[in-house]
């Protein structure tokens, strides 16, 4: 069970809907979620305000397993070294291996470890960012927890969203998990040089995902090949202020 949400193998993800006749049961689900969610943005908040206040663009990057979160990060840190100050919070339920490879980038990383629980929240990024001494006019990556569900309902105080998916998952994706990306700002969609040997039409994918969210930008690529990469680097570059 996630120390967190309360969600795991006894509550199927209800998060306040209930699957039996106890409505009794069903609300009390609902109050503990909302106050777990009203505290979280109440610290979510406060580590927006930080970010803006130093001019920190704040990145959450949410995806399922084996998307590719890290293997985009490595290169995009390596490539552009020297263009961009860059720091990663790394989330996982256990180890440290994600964060090792980013450490060997040459990026300041800080690595979480959730135990039992399935995402990252306000307070754990809070706690985080008061040990890293961030830069100001930097980017700061939130690798998330690998998982399309709970991670949705937390906000961390970051500015964009990024939610990635690669295609050796189903292109219906943002139809079984539309609220990861209603409340993403950028879709990713990784491993495109994979295409000619899967069976996945990108097309229904990019349909699928503005159907749950009209304004969700896309962006095809593959960080092996390096195919789309550029296109990524330049939404992040406008994305970044440049100070005054």
């Amino acid at each position: 069970m996630c120390a967190t949400c309360g969600c795991g193998p006894t509550s199927h993800h209800e998060h306040g809907y209930s699957h039996g006749d106890q409505e009794k049961k069903g609300k009390t689900i609902v109050d503990i979620e909302q106050d777990i969610l009203g505290e979280n943005n109440l610290l979510a908040a406060r580590n927006r305000g930080f970010f803006e206040g130093r001019n920190i663009l704040a990145i959450n990057l949410v995806s399922s397993p084996g998307s590719g979160k890290t293997t985009l990060l490595e290169r995009t840190l390596t490539d552009l070294k020297g263009e961009l100050n860059f720091a990663v919070i790394e989330g996982d339920q256990q180890t440290a291996n994600d964060a090792d490879r980013i450490h060997a980038t040459g990026t300041k990383v800080t690595q979480i470890n959730t135990g039992k629980g399935c995402h990252l929240d306000a307070h754990m990024v809070l706690h985080a960012v008061q040990g890293m001494k961030l830069q100001a006019d930097s980017v700061l990556f939130i690798e998330n927890v690998g998982n399309l569900v709970c991670p949705a309902m937390f906000d961390l105080g970051e500015k964009e969203r990024a939610v990635v998916i690669s295609v050796t998952e189903g292109e219906d994706k943002p139809l079984k998990y539309p609220d990861m990306f209603h409340s993403s700002t950028l879709c990713i969609i990784n491993k495109i040089d994979l295409l000619p040997y899967v069976k996945f039409d990108i097309e229904k994918a990019k349909e699928y995902a503005r159907k749950v969210n009209p304004s969700l930008e896309i962006i095809e690529l593959s960080c092996t090949s390096g195919e789309g990469m550029h296109l990524w680097y330049e939404w992040l570059k406008s994305k970044v202020l440049t100070p005054a």
